[in-house]
């Protein structure tokens, strides 16, 4: 009979609404409240949420667009559960899921569970875009740990006063707020489970300008969590590494082939010999690095054989570097959180 929180924000996700907010009702778990925010919609969206406040599990908070960092606070504040769970407006929850997260939040040997985390299944559709980002996030589930150091935003819930005890969700933070109280809960000792049998179906992600603005988003919030919290390994970083130095790093391959075919050219007689020796130590040494990179790219999941996604990755690298530089403009500036 332990009462579950459930809470999910929306800003202009009308054609949204309806799916998430009825695969929660439906949850086989009981007690449950769900806390639906509506963070400042204009699409129609808050006619939309109004309409499911007449449930008899649902209530609706309404609030200007102050980001999804503060509606998940404001929904905490109202909450009564001993747990506190969050999701997307975008992510269709099993009918199981509370339940099987309540299940794995028993302790072993001791430890003090206060957050458990399922596996999020991003679903595919024709585009290139989809079945990168589906692919990717498989890739980032196939081997995680039971104790993890993220409690994913889609698929998690907390213990409601030890979320309390560390302050909650800050209003200020820009983007990245299940990480930042994630690593708080583990800097105070507690422990994040991670079980793949609670899931939640997230629709396919569409469009490259979505998808572009959602990395460069993410790239930004993450400079603050590297400056706050350094030291820390984090096990769900997935390909983005491999992403981000794409770029940098093909510049550099670039640079070395050409400086080798400079040298070449410099020789009067091309034979066996110019162009071994056209292969001097300064281009060995630039080339070397751009090939470790290419046999992890390789060796990942991601994809290799069209002209398609390789556009798709270059432009996913370039906005990485383009968070990257917003997110130390933020803390310049003292600024999202920082």
């Amino acid at each position: 009979m332990t009462l579950i929180s459930v809470a999910v924000c929306v800003r202009n996700g009308v054609d949204w609404i309806d799916g998430c907010m009825e695969s929660l009702v439906q949850q086989s778990h009981s007690p449950l409240e769900i806390i639906l925010v509506d963070d400042g919609s204009t699409d129609g969206g808050q006619e939309k949420v109004k309409e499911w406040e007449s449930h008899e599990l649902v209530t609706v908070i309404n609030q200007k667009p102050l980001g999804i960092s503060a509606g998940r606070m404001a929904a905490l504040q109202v909450a009564k559960g001993e747990w506190f769970a969050i999701t997307d407006i975008d992510v269709r929850p099993e009918a199981d899921w509370i339940q099987r997260m309540l299940e794995a939040s028993g302790s072993q040997d001791g430890e003090e569970v206060v957050a458990i985390t399922g596996r999020t299944v991003f679903g595919q559709a024709k585009d290139a875009i989809s079945k990168i980002r589906s692919i990717e996030i498989e890739s980032k589930y196939r081997s995680r740990p039971r104790i993890t150091k993220l409690a994913n935003g889609p698929c998690s819930m907390f213990n409601r006063e030890r979320l309390l005890l560390i302050g909650g969700f800050n209003p200020s933070w820009y983007h990245a707020e299940d990480m930042e109280v994630s690593l708080k809960l583990i800097q105070e000792g507690g422990i994040i489970v991670y079980t793949p049998n609670a899931v939640v179906n997230h629709i396919p992600e569409t469009g490259l300008r979505r998808f572009l603005n959602k990395r460069k988003r993410d790239a930004r919030a993450h400079v603050r969590i590297h400056r706050r919290y350094k030291g820390v390994k984090h096990d769900f970083i997935g390909s983005s590494w491999i992403v981000l130095w794409m770029i940098p790093l093909l510049a550099l391959g670039a640079f070395g082939v050409s400086l080798y075919v400079n040298n070449i050219l410099n020789y009067d007689v091309l034979d066996l010999e110019s162009i071994y020796l056209a292969l001097t130590r300064e281009v060995l040494l630039i080339c070397l690095i751009p090939l470790f990179w290419l046999s992890s790219y390789i060796r990942s999941d991601l994809p290799k054989r069209s002209l398609r996604a390789f556009f798709v990755l270059t432009s996913w690298s370039i906005v990485l570097w383009q968070g990257i530089l917003l997110g130390y403009l933020d803390a310049l500036l003292r600024r999202n959180g920082h």
